[in-house]
């Protein structure tokens, strides 16, 4: 049985397909995966012990390519071989769990018999293929909707946690907190950073939080964060009275997942890590305004979100003309008052 699952993006999703990949893994356990996703998120998968083989699309890099003479050719030589090299092998099943029109061309272009996915998806997506779930209900938590698919394959009461094989990270993290954590204290991790504008919580609360937790909650406090992430970080550092441990753009994404799993709580907006950590098992607190937690939320009885549940939440809205007031009338004292340390 050689399998072919694509889901390409983004970091959150890509996590929250793992239950779906471990229930697939047990209705056909000799089976060979191949799963097909984007360089952003490719840290997640690797050297992951059901995938057999990832083919990493670097798809924005390949059409910034495409639109410098210079470089046309190779962007599309590229293109050509990703391709190639996904036709290589058959496939008895492909699963389609993004729903859009890459991933649509992505399965489309492979050499499956079956080609499965939800009908209705967006950009026509579902055209590609040619066995289609009931387009699926847009208020379910996205984790179950994934775990449809399995369900539809044959899977039992599929279970809703994964593993993440973090085995050197752990070790390599437990070393460099040991050199940070002051005797007796608390490691809460706070991850600041959120794509969209705004599902952001202003800075200055950050940092007033941050200094609380170090003094009301004898914590060691570490800021997290990608590459892109090291400006508002070092805002919240200047911003602060206290210290905290600036470690944006210091961690590859499952090491990331260790510093969560190994820390006493992780403070985030709605973003992928949120749900990295949420993976890794660690307790999680999230902050959430324009979009809706039911939907997509840390999963699991032990995570807490905060949100303010003001009428026009959630608008799903990357533009906000109220001030954004479904984050900014979030308060420091209401994060603090949620936090509940063993």
């Amino acid at each position: 049985m050689n399998i072919l699952l694509i889901k390409l993006s983004a970091i959150g999703d890509v996590v929250q397909t793992l239950p779906a990949l471990e229930a697939i893994k047990g209705l056909y356990p000799e089976s060979r995966i191949t799963w097909v996703v984007e360089d952003a998120a490719a840290g997640i998968l690797e050297d992951h012990p059901l995938i057999d083989k990832l083919l990493v699309s670097r798809r924005k890099s390949w059409m910034r390519m495409l639109t410098r003479p210079g470089a046309m050719l190779e962007g599309a030589g590229r293109i050509i071989g990703f391709f190639r090299e996904l036709r290589r092998e058959r496939y008895d099943i492909a699963v389609d769990f993004q729903g859009l029109l890459k991933s649509g061309i992505v399965i489309g272009l492979s050499r499956a018999d079956r080609k499965i996915g939800f009908d209705r998806t967006r950009e026509l997506s579902y055209l590609f293929l040619n066995e289609r779930l009931p387009a699926y209900d847009i208020e379910k938590h996205a984790l179950e909707r994934y775990l449809d698919v399995a369900r539809y394959l044959g899977a039992k009461s599929p279970d809703t946690g994964c593993a993440l094989p973090l085995g050197d990270e752990m070790a390599l993290m437990e070393g460099k907190l040991r050199t940070i954590r002051r005797e007796g204290s608390r490691v809460i991790v706070i991850n600041p950073v959120a794509r969209w504008k705004t599902k952001l919580w202003p800075e200055e609360n950050f940092a007033v939080l941050a200094d609380r937790l170090i003094r009301e909650k004898n914590a060691t406090v570490v800021l997290s964060g990608s590459r892109e992430d090291r400006q508002v970080a070092g805002r919240i550092s200047r911003l602060m009275q206290e210290h905290a441990f600036d470690w944006a753009g210091e961690t590859s994404l499952k090491q990331l997942a260790a510093l969560a799993k190994l820390s006493d709580l992780f403070i985030t907006t709605d973003t992928g890590p949120m749900h990295l950590a949420a993976a890794a098992g660690a307790k999680v607190l999230a902050l959430f305004g324009p979009t809706a937690p039911w939907r997509t939320g840390p999963y699991g009885s032990s995570q807490k979100v905060i949100r303010t549940g003001i009428d026009c939440s959630p608008c799903f809205r990357r533009r906000c003309e109220k001030n954004v007031q479904c984050m900014r009338g979030i308060g420091v004292s209401d994060v603090l008052n949620a936090i509940e340390l063993k």
